[in-house]
């Protein structure tokens, strides 16, 4: 069942983004949907431990709260950038996620690197380097917030 309802969110997706439906286009975007969707598999992606139709239902309000935090830290770089004396302070900050899945770990690595000011750098045993702009950034990071609110999204 999940395996139909991917395939259909494949086709779909590329329906809306190709935007183009002559006979040519629809069938190599039928085979283009095929091939990703094999290789899909191949990597494992249907594992329950990565695709999990139980989290949908927490996306919503985690990516409408990731999309205020990524519209504050572009306004912040902003500040930064047009400011006379950049008050930049690169910080390096490790972020102890053990706790969580590997696949929340890369949740939380991508929403980290998704917000400016932040980049993660590396990702091992549960340990997630950060390189932040400023020490403010830093201490957003140290927060723990955006952990927490990623183990709420995949329920660990």
């Amino acid at each position: 069942m999940r395996q139909l309802v991917v395939m259909i969110v494949f086709a779909a997706t590329w329906l809306l983004w190709s935007g183009l439906y002559t006979p040519l286009l629809l069938v190599l975007g039928a085979l283009s949907c095929a091939i990703v969707f094999v290789l899909a598999r191949r990597t494992g992606f249907f594992d329950e431990t990565v695709y999990s139709l139980h989290h949908t239902p927490r996306l919503v309000p985690y990516w409408g709260w990731l999309a205020v935090e990524i519209v504050k830290a572009n306004i912040a770089v902003a500040r930064i950038v047009l400011s006379r004396t950049p008050p930049i302070s690169p910080t390096l900050v490790c972020v102890d996620a053990r706790d969580l899945t590997p696949v929340s770990q890369v949740i939380l690595a991508n929403s980290m690197t998704l917000t400016p000011a932040s980049v993660v750098l590396d990702v091992e045993d549960g340990q997630i380097l950060v390189h932040c702009l400023t020490h403010a950034a830093a201490a957003e990071v140290r927060s723990g917030e955006m952990m927490q609110r990623v183990a709420k999204l995949t329920g660990h």
